[in-house]
């Protein structure tokens, strides 16, 4: 059986992670998506144990405490996580594992698998990313400040990565993507 790998895309809120995340996935079945626990609220469409595991703050808690998280932050006044179990024991059967997880998480598990592939997702500029934020509706004018605070301390953290990839154009930064993962 073949070596399982970890690969972490991660990078500022709205700058396309769960869509390049979701091109990666539909266009190579090699690739497993890791899903996420979170305790905020379901957004329309998306369905339980499939886009995430929505979870209690108490369950979350009760994880935490467990230690069964590879990692987890609080985001926007929710917990964001990783369950260990499941992404341990499919990189043990040879798979290949997606994990689209925020910056703190991002440093978390690259102390676990220093191994993993950390690839880091830039907006074009910041003006454009607020414009993306803008565009999705989800969120009032003061979350979006908040979110853009946020991502231009991010942002410093790029060099972090493997590789940063900017994304400008959705398929060029995909081929970039796929490029890093599978050395073509």
């Amino acid at each position: 059986m073949s070596a399982g790998k970890l690969i972490v895309i991660t990078g500022p809120s709205g700058v396309g992670k769960g869509t390049i995340v979701r091109s990666l996935i539909a266009r190579h079945p090699e690739l497993y998506l890791s899903i996420s626990a979170t305790t905020r609220q379901p957004r329309p469409g998306e369905i339980d144990g499939k886009d995430y595991y929505f979870v209690s703050k108490e369950q979350f808690e009760r994880a935490i405490e467990r230690e069964e998280l590879l990692e987890w932050a609080e985001y926007a006044g929710n917990y964001y996580g990783t369950p260990k179990t499941s992404v341990e024991e499919q990189i043990n059967q040879g798979k290949w594992i997606l994990l689209e997880i925020e910056l703190i998480g991002a440093r978390k598990v690259k102390k676990i698998f220093p191994d993993a592939l950390l690839i880091f997702i830039l907006p074009p500029s910041l003006e454009e990313l607020g414009r993306r934020l803008r565009g999705r509706g989800q969120d009032s004018p003061e979350a979006i400040s908040r979110r853009l605070v946020r991502a231009r301390a991010e942002i410093e953290a790029k060099d972090e990565f493997n590789i940063q990839i900017v994304n400008d154009d959705l398929e060029t930064a995909i081929e970039e993507i796929e490029k890093a993962i599978f050395g073509q």
